[in-house]
């Protein structure tokens, strides 16, 4: 099989991307907003067509390989589809459980359904979540088990960080994942930014490559890992009103803030892989670097998505 589909299907987002997959080049990608949230509230009101839930995602998915193909001079058909995220949850396309921890890296453990009378002309492969006893994620498995290569598989522990809307801290050791906590730095960010009374005191757009920018971001970092976080964020609104600091400072002083409090309890002798994109990969590497972290290697975060896609399959079908 020389080609897949890698879907990564979010409550609010969707991305389809035709993958090579001798070096996992992308040949054509559609994203955009109509997340898993957004297509169950339109089969909820179609459910009395008879339609099942599966046939109507289905059907979905088969309209966006369509519209991606009229880019490509490649014949789509056959060619699975691998879904990471909320495509296994309870309001996805299947509602499958999740994996309890520990899992093995390599993804060999993890929960795979595979999806064929529905669909016709492209197999579906769909990846469940894992869960401890206290918390949950789709989708940063799979992105796990893209990073196993530049995991060791010794007794010391390892931390992958995985920022985002819900970053995620994923804990490796003896080549098992043995424990995460997720985050609401991203989400919280964009509700006090947005909606609270900091709106009026900060403004994106400010590079980070800035040096006034950077002292305070890295300002904020320090009062996220030693000061009181509901006290700290207030600072922000009189950072506008005594200080005079421009929003678009302030805005890096909120989200130094908010990173600093996300990184607080990591320790300095935990081996640290850091699974980011471009935005937030160099405000994590300031705020380790401050704190005095130790991240040892880096990873784009849809490479280690479509690798921990390609892996898994593998592991399923044997292809590939």
């Amino acid at each position: 099989m020389d080609y897949f589909f890698s879907c990564d299907w979010g409550t609010s987002s969707f991305r389809l991307r035709l993958i090579q997959a001798k070096d996992l080049l992308v040949l054509g990608e559609i994203k955009h907003n109509r997340g898993i949230s957004h297509t169950y509230k339109l089969w909820q009101q179609k459910v009395d067509s008879g339609l099942s839930r599966v046939d109507f995602y289905a059907d979905i998915i088969k309209d966006e390989i369509r519209s991606l193909q009229q880019n490509l001079n490649i014949v789509t058909d056959g060619i699975p589809v691998l879904f990471s995220g909320m495509a296994s949850s309870t309001i996805g396309m299947v509602d499958m459980p999740y994996k309890r921890l520990p899992f093995n890296p390599d993804g060999s453990d993890l929960k795979i359904e595979l999806i064929t009378g529905s669909t016709k002309v492209n197999p579906f492969v769909v990846i469940s979540g894992a869960k401890t006893d206290c918390d949950v994620m789709r989708g940063e498995e799979t992105k796990v088990v893209g990073c196993e290569m530049l995991l060791n598989n010794g007794a010391q522990e390892q931390m992958l960080v995985l920022p985002g809307t819900h970053p995620k801290h994923i804990v490796v050791k003896n080549n098992q994942v043995i424990n995460f906590k997720t985050y609401m730095t991203g989400e919280l960010f964009n509700l006090l930014s947005v909606n609270s009374i900091l709106s009026a005191s900060v403004e994106e757009g400010g590079d980070l490559d800035n040096i006034e920018n950077q002292h305070c971001f890295m300002e904020g970092v320090a009062a996220g890992r030693n000061s009181n976080l509901l006290h700290a964020t207030f600072m922000v609104r009189t950072n506008q009103v005594l200080k005079n600091i421009p929003p678009k400072q302030n805005s890096h002083y909120l989200s130094g803030l908010l990173i600093g409090a996300e990184l607080g309890e990591l320790k300095e002798d935990v081996p640290i892989l850091l699974v980011s994109g471009a935005l937030h990969a160099p405000l994590y590497r300031l705020a380790c670097e401050q704190l005095h972290l130790n991240v040892y290697n880096e990873i784009d975060a849809d490479l280690a998505l479509i690798k921990g896609q390609q892996i898994i399959f593998s592991g399923f079908t044997g292809l590939y």
